[in-house]
């Protein structure tokens, strides 16, 4: 017998100790990186419960009229769970209470992002057997692009070595820095000449959830001379380092820097996780690929992980 029922403040203690023991949850489900942007989405998380009155799961959860999200302030959800005690039946019996709870409360849509398999500690697809038997369709699919850094095919082309080299020609060097407001300006410019877009954090909201979370989140810089021309924030976790952001200024792109960044990155600062994901490379949510893009990282040896957003008609 599972209970279901929502999140309050009072749970913070409970969730984040859950969180942190999960096997297949990350910083970006803490509440204090969740919380940040509590202003722009209504707070709809869930908590299941097993027959013991134990924690069995969480979902970091929004609701926008009848729809239920997991969660549009995150690039990925769904329902965490632990290691241990916690099956395929488990988890059925967590969607069959979900699904009759959300009933009971006007909610006749659920959206639910999956968190993709290389984010997971241990093995913990038993949510998308869930959603298969649950009727669930495919809403969006969006294309990232990960490396094994220690794989021998995750070796760069032919291209990506003559950039590197070149960037090391032009004296292109990479450091670890704390100057997001200069990084700010290079990315936010670079979005806005080429996309007409702007940084999903603003320069404030990633300096305070980098206070929060100095750990996981990390900015790095390729300078030549005194002048920066490109960096990365990363996103780091478990097996993942993460590039949430990178980008560079016009000199940056004439003199590779971002290439020289990547093999620092890739090769020496986070050589020791096993995935270094470069994040999606679609618009339109996931209709358009952009294949220069995706190109490039695959140039530095990446290869596609999916980024999966399902669709639940709760009945």
């Amino acid at each position: 017998m599972i209970e279901i029922r929502r999140y309050s403040n009072t749970d913070k203690p409970i969730w984040d100790d859950f969180v942190k023991r999960s096997k297949n949850a990350t910083f970006l489900h803490l509440r204090d990186y969740m919380d940040y942007h509590a202003d722009r989405f209504a707070d709809f998380s869930l908590m299941a419960f097993n027959h013991h009155g134990k924690l069995a799961a969480v979902m970091p959860a929004n609701i926008v009229g009848s729809t239920l999200y997991s969660h549009q302030g995150l690039t990925y959800g769904g329902w965490l769970t632990p290691v241990k005690h916690f099956t395929a039946v488990t988890m059925l019996e967590v969607w069959d209470a979900m699904m009759s709870f959300l009933k009971e409360n006007g909610i006749r849509t659920l959206v639910y992002k999956a968190i993709p398999y290389i984010y997971h500690r241990y093995p913990a697809d038993e949510d998308l057997y869930a959603l298969f038997r649950h009727g669930a369709q495919i809403a969006e699919c969006n294309m990232s692009t990960a490396i094994i850094a220690s794989d021998p095919n995750s070796a760069f082309d032919r291209r990506v070595r003559r950039t590197l080299r070149h960037a090391e020609e032009e004296g292109v060097v990479v450091k670890a820095s704390y100057d997001y407001a200069t990084f700010w300006k290079i990315l936010s410019d670079n979005l806005s000449n080429k996309y007409q877009a702007a940084p999903v954090h603003t320069l404030d909201e990633i300096e305070l959830l980098h206070s929060r979370f100095p750990d996981n989140i990390r900015l790095h810089m390729a300078y030549i001379g005194e002048e920066a021309v490109a960096g990365a924030v990363m996103f780091v976790d478990g097996n993942v380092a993460h590039a949430q952001y990178s980008s560079a200024n016009e000199r940056g792109s004439a003199t590779g820097a971002l290439c020289s960044l990547f093999n620092q990155l890739i090769r020496v600062d986070y050589a020791d996780h096993r995935y270094y994901d470069f994040g999606t490379s679609n618009e339109q949510h996931g209709l358009f690929l952009n294949t220069n893009l995706i190109e490039m990282k695959t140039g530095h040896g990446g290869r596609g992980i999916a980024y999966q957003i399902y669709k639940v008609d709760i009945k």
